[in-house]
């Protein structure tokens, strides 16, 4: 499944960093000065003056009477401002320099590096190359993934973090760069020359025909790039040809509100509603679909699951909402707030709940997070969520309810992983096995390879060698996976990530369920223009 995370050790990192990312974007950055003031309240000067003092009395004491040295920077930013905004909301975030720089940067879609991702490897701490991007400088050097990095421009690395080294890679459009790496198989280092170039963050990642006629596209984020990406890549698909679309919003942790507006809009009759906010601050406002040529011909269905979040949320339930797609997969996370992003002095910026948004029905779908910690709120179980108060019906009479979440048409739960199947992952043994496989093959596959029984007869040597406890009746149980999964993780060297997505999706049994489910958005479809019809038939 693309959902399936090779290096299982960085889920947790990976879930933190899309809990947060779906709380960043609003309707757009703005200074502090840019705030609109004229319904905030003023009858508390003297309580906040009295706040602000008694907080400055204390920060003096703590300054002269702590222990250590007080260092501001952590007082301030990683205490106080963090702490007060914990109390608002799940959402609202304070950014230090470099964190507000990486948003930005998250935002804009792109950067300049070398083009790969780096990570500690579990067993010996050391940064290891997970994966370079196709087309990049470290692709076309040859950089692979499970490269130890042990030097960059002469320094040694061995003792610094993978963000650190992170930071030596990226530097200006071409600059040169030399990495040393150890490789299995490979007695002596290998030293790469590399010029820096700058590298996409393609927020759509996949966009290709699985069967004749329907196509599947995959939205990682929304940044500033994704609604000009989709449009690019339902071009080059060729639109006009499109049967049945499967939209892949799956751990799509969202990011700019106005572009899953335009992502839901394209799918949408012109005018019709995106969705609508409103806060304190803010008066209600609606968003409105712009409609497209050919978006609304075809049949859609919509791939979500319980890290979907935010702008995926707007675009799902926009949909939904409107009859216009079949939702499948689990309910998604329940984020209904909006951010607005301030920067601030000193490089630092705050992203501040400001507003609520609503489906084109109405509904809030923000999930309750009153009486429940930072991590039961992102990481506990859920049950069922709804507010049965908040009742609410599609364009063509659905039921639809708000308050956790988007609910799919149609549930299809993430497969659970039986013991042996989480052992081999929590190794990493498919990624190890891989830069194994390869020291002593050719690192070229053809065509369509599929690991045959002599490479898996292969592989459970390895993972007896390596100490993956499993019985034989494990091993034939689970066969098959092993097998899919083993060839998305050789495609990466032998062809590129991108090329091993692509195999992974081919292979996810949800993609073939959204394959079968065709016909029931095509039925809404259907449905939807009868009734659009009929209003215009009245209306003469």
């Amino acid at each position: 499944m693309p959902s399936q995370r090779r290096y299982y050790l960085i889920i947790p990192v990976f879930l933190l960093a899309s809990a947060l990312f779906a709380g960043l974007f609003g309707p757009g950055a703005q200074s502090v000065s840019a705030a609109p003031q004229k319904n905030a309240a003023s009858g508390s000067d003297e309580a906040v003056k009295s706040s602000i003092e008694s907080f400055t009395r204390i920060y003096d004491i703590i300054d002269q009477n702590y222990a250590d040295k007080l260092s501001p920077d952590k007082a301030i930013y990683k205490g106080a401002i963090p702490g007060m905004l914990r109390t608002l909301d799940p959402h609202s975030n304070f950014f230090d320099p470099k964190d507000f720089a990486g948003l930005r940067e998250e935002q804009h879609g792109r950067y300049f590096g070398v083009g790969m991702t780096i990570g500690p490897q579990p067993r010996t701490g050391k940064t290891i190359v997970i994966h370079p991007f196709g087309g990049t400088p470290a692709y076309r050097a040859g950089i692979r993934p499970g490269d130890v990095l042990i030097e960059v421009n002469d320094k040694r690395v061995d003792t610094l973090t993978s963000t650190e080294i992170a930071d030596m890679l990226r530097g200006p459009k071409g600059t040169k760069v030399q990495v040393v790496v150890n490789r299995e198989g490979v007695a002596k280092p290998i030293t790469f020359n590399l010029v820096r170039d700058e590298i996409p963050r393609n927020s759509v990642d996949e966009a290709f025909w699985v069967k004749p006629g329907i196509a599947f596209m995959r939205v990682q984020q929304f940044t500033e790039t994704t609604s000009k990406e989709i449009e690019e890549n339902l071009k080059t698909l060729g639109e006009q040809n499109i049967r049945g679309l499967i939209l892949d919003l799956r751990e799509n942790p969202g990011g700019l509100l106005q572009e899953g507006v335009a992502v839901a809009g394209h799918w949408l009759d012109r005018g019709q509603v995106v969705v609508s906010h409103k806060g304190r601050a803010y008066s209600e406002k609606p968003y409105l679909a712009r409609g497209s040529q050919y978006g609304e011909n075809y049949p859609v269905v919509v791939l979500v699951n319980r890290y979907s979040a935010s702008a995926a949320e707007i675009v799902a339930g926009a949909l939904q909402d409107h009859d216009r797609a079949w939702i499948l997969g689990e309910t998604t996370f329940g984020k209904g707030l909006v951010q607005t992003v301030y920067p601030l002095s000193d490089n630092t910026g705050l992203a501040l709940t400001t507003q609520h948004y609503y489906t084109p029905s109405g509904r809030l779908i923000q999930r309750n997070y009153s009486n429940i910690s930072f991590l039961d709120y992102y990481y506990g179980k859920r049950g069922d969520v709804k507010d049965p108060m908040d009742v609410k019906q599609t364009d063509l009479g659905r039921t639809v309810y708000g308050g956790g979440g988007i609910t799919p048409d149609e549930n299809f739960p993430t497969p659970k992983l039986d013991l042996f199947e989480i052992n081999v992952l929590r190794k990493n043994s498919f990624f190890n096995y891989a830069g194994h496989y390869f020291a002593g093959h050719d690192a070229k596959l053809p065509q369509g390879w599929i690991p045959d029984e002599g490479v898996l007869n292969d592989f459970h040597d390895y993972l007896m060698k390596q100490g993956v406890q499993f019985t034989e009746a494990d091993w034939t149980r689970d066969h098959s996976w092993l097998r899919d999964q083993l060839r998305t993780e050789l495609y990466i060297t032998a062809f590129s990530y991108e090329d091993s997505q692509k195999v992974a999706v081919e292979q996810d049994p949800e993609v073939q369920k959204a394959v079968e489910a065709m016909p029931k958005a095509a039925h809404l479809l259907a449905e939807s223009k009868a009734r659009y019809e009929k209003q215009r038939a009245s209306l003469r």
